[in-house]
């Protein structure tokens, strides 16, 4: 009897031990998360705009992240046409999160951005047949720390909504049931003009494109790891 209770001491510790370390690789897991952008959306507008032959518009963005990651966006804009120069204005474009109802200024990183923010930025040429890659965060996000700023914040703060109001928090509890999907927007603003052209005599700017490039976050299921799941 003895040896018996001791073996079922053993099996009940080594059974909790593997219960605990299961939950924590399960916890371990289980906050991640998957950014969505809806590229087709952002071909429809560059196709009724007449844009679709000249302008190419994609993200980047890594198979799954943990909720307070993803601190910028990676860019990248691509000039298809032959004559065409096309400008990105930063300081009008805008980053729209939809839960917020905020509009929050477009800020383009540098590795070193020592710059006073109040500056106004100037816009990027892509020039015909080129690409720009770039990485974009919102204003709100950076802190100024030993003359330089840095990215202090998520882009979009998740975690945030659990200490916020009763909507907050609801809005948290179905997203992390998967029951919904966060959204947010980056409102781009470009301008267009013939490279050899220029401004027409008495024009103040090229014409004007806004691209709205819409973005969804969703929750995924711990499962999500198995490594027979494909679904990812």
């Amino acid at each position: 009897m003895r040896s018996t209770d001791q073996n079922l001491l053993v099996l009940t510790i080594y059974i909790i031990g593997v219960t605990y370390v299961f939950n924590q690789m399960i916890s371990s897991i289980d906050e991640r998360i998957k950014y969505n952008y809806k590229k087709a959306v952002v071909d429809d507008q560059l196709k009724q705009q007449e844009l679709d032959a000249k302008i190419d518009i994609s993200f980047k963005f890594s198979s799954y992240n943990s909720y307070d990651e993803v601190k910028e966006l990676s860019i990248t804009i691509e000039n298809k046409s032959d004559d065409v120069a096309v400008y990105v204005d930063w300081d009008n474009s805008s980053i729209v999160v939809e839960h917020t109802k905020q509009s929050r200024r477009v800020i383009r990183r540098s590795p070193d951005l020592t710059r006073d923010l109040a500056v106004p930025q100037s816009p990027s040429l892509i020039v015909p047949k080129k690409s720009l890659s770039a990485s974009i965060t919102a204003e709100d996000v950076l802190k100024l720390e030993n003359g330089t700023y840095s990215v202090s914040k998520p882009l979009i703060d998740i975690t945030g909504l659990k200490s916020g109001g009763p909507p907050q928090k609801k809005l948290y509890g179905d997203f992390i049931n998967r029951g919904k999907e966060l959204e947010f927007s980056l409102q781009l603003v470009m301008r267009l003009t013939k490279v050899r052209a220029g401004l027409a005599p008495g024009a103040e700017y090229p014409p004007i494109s806004i691209i709205n490039c819409p973005f969804t976050i969703k929750k995924l299921p711990w499962t999500y790891a198995l490594p027979w799941n494909k679904k990812k």
